[in-house]
């Protein structure tokens, strides 16, 4: 569904075009499921492809992660100058029994096993280079079911927070951390406008997503010089991203693209960045 208002700053077009237009890109790959949601303060414009279709989130939970570790901060209960221990061992939600994490990419933090870490250096791994070392650190000490309380605070069920990553005997049973579009772009948005914390909290989420290391869907469809805050996620045939878009000289908006299905993640990622273009030159033409 689509919603458009529009401004000066916007080309208007019938109020169906937009959503016609991706959906027509959507078809050229018909073995994907697809979500989007646009969210666009500055026009009023929001944009809803299956938004409400639940999807394995991937890495897109390490934001409310993130969301969780600058609530603590910001109500004294935390210091980003706290330190955690780094070892490779975590319980199953399943049965107690213990696992490791095998698959990473982020090679720097195993080399410090034994020593400590920052949480703000360990929340600046988890989204930039998306360590699921340090997130599953974090989710320990934050515990899961506070991080999920926060993120009903903040009118976004459709992410479900339950366990760390690699926790392979839950995710035998479908017990998986899992995210709707609408649901990551309302986190997103808050963030973008202070609010899922405050001014000062966000405004550092923010700095951090500036960082991400892991530019190939939605930054690939944007034009040179507009800077992306954003998350992505990737495990077998998934492929997310979930981003504050900063034009030059425009207001941001919000995009989320999630999809499932594609075995390529090359052909994911370019389907993400077609969707990106097309959203982008309808809500910021010549920006």
């Amino acid at each position: 569904m689509l919603a458009l208002i529009c401004g000066s700053a916007i080309a208007c077009n019938p109020s169906t075009t937009l959503e016609d237009e991706v959906q027509s890109i959507i078809s050229e790959y018909p073995d994907a499921t697809v979500a989007v949601a646009v969210r666009d303060a500055s026009t009023q414009t929001t944009l809803d492809i299956l938004s409400d279709r639940s999807f394995h989130a991937a890495s897109t939970m390490k934001v409310p992660v993130m969301i969780e570790v600058w609530k603590r901060i910001q109500t004294g209960r935390l210091d980003l100058d706290s330190t955690l221990e780094i070892q490779n061992s975590f319980r199953s939600i399943v049965d107690g029994s213990q696992y490791s994490i095998e698959e990473d990419t982020d090679d720097a933090i195993y080399e410090r096993l034994g020593e400590y870490m920052t949480i703000s250096e360990l929340v600046y791994q988890m989204i930039t280079v998306s360590s699921n070392l340090a997130t599953n650190l974090l989710i320990d000490f934050l515990g899961a079911e506070s991080i999920q309380v926060t993120v009903d605070s903040l009118n976004a069920p459709g992410m479900r927070v339950l366990r760390g990553v690699e926790d392979l005997k839950a995710f035998d049973l479908g017990l998986s951390n899992s995210t709707t579009a609408r649901a990551l772009a309302t986190l997103m948005e808050l963030i973008s406008q202070g609010r899922a914390v405050d001014e000062t909290s966000d405004s550092r989420m923010v700095d951090v997503l500036l960082d991400q290391e892991f530019n190939e869907m939605i930054p690939a469809g944007l034009t040179e010089g507009t800077r992306v805050a954003h998350k992505t996620g990737q495990i077998t045939r998934i492929h997310h991203d979930a981003a504050i878009i900063y034009p030059p000289d425009a207001p941001p908006y919000v995009l989320v693209v999630l999809i499932e299905g594609l075995d390529d993640e090359n052909g994911s990622a370019a389907l993400g960045a077609s969707i990106t273009r097309k959203v982008h030159a309808a809500l910021r033409s010549g920006v």
